[in-house]
């Protein structure tokens, strides 16, 4: 894409280039027009094309560089790497990728706007996204209520985990990678706990299994 004029981009293509130069600008002049301006006047954006891409704003320019940072995450961490690791590490490694390749400033403007009223369903569906893309490259290919709830689940570490960041000031982000050990923990023994509370399937009344008995009586 390196070599294709701005002109001959298309308009996921123009957003794919512009999403992470207009987090560079909006961790100074946050997700305004002036920004969008600056990142296209970058790769020689005729004025007024770049706006064309994000019809909905600064939502939409959040929303593209969210899609960058996925991306830009499961090539930082490709599944060769992953694979040796345990799933609460490859979670882990994930979830810290992602916070590593975002500006934290951009970051925190961007939960701003996220947060207002309006914009609170769009949040949730990145929200969504993020942990579906971090369970993807986590090798999870679970197609029953466990893909909902696995990707629910880890939305919220995830969300929790994003406000500590952006007011981290430890050495090497300790403090939020103890954070988010933590509520990994947390997510782990609740599903101990509830492997065993589950029912026993042989321990209680079966519809399917008294009506085969009545079928075919014991012997």
């Amino acid at each position: 894409m390196t070599d294709t004029v701005p002109e001959d981009l298309t308009l996921d293509e123009l957003r794919e280039t512009l999403a992470p130069r207009i987090a560079g600008h909006a961790a100074f002049d946050g997700w305004t027009a002036a920004a969008l301006a600056m990142a296209g006047a970058e790769i020689g954006l005729p004025p007024g094309r770049a706006a064309l891409a994000f019809p909905g704003g600064a939502v939409d320019m959040i929303d593209a560089w969210f899609a960058h940072i996925d991306a830009a995450m499961t090539n930082d961490l490709p599944p060769d790497r992953l694979a040796a690791m345990k799933v609460r590490d490859r979670i882990a490694a994930l979830v810290m990728a992602r916070l590593r390749l975002a500006d934290r400033e951009a970051l925190r403007r961007a939960l701003t706007i996220l947060s207002q009223p309006a914009n609170v369903p769009r949040a949730a569906r990145l929200g969504w996204r993020a942990a579906d893309a971090m369970w993807r490259a986590a090798g999870d290919a679970s197609a029953d209520f466990a893909h909902y709830t696995k990707r629910l689940t880890l939305a919220g570490v995830y969300a929790a985990t994003v406000l500590v960041f952006i007011d981290d000031e430890s050495e090497g982000l300790s403090g939020t990678r103890a954070f988010l050990a933590r509520r990994i923990d947390d997510v782990m023994r609740f599903e101990k706990l509830k492997a065993r509370l589950k029912p026993d399937p042989d321990q209680h009344f079966s519809p399917a299994r008294f009506l085969g008995r009545l079928r075919y009586p014991a012997r």
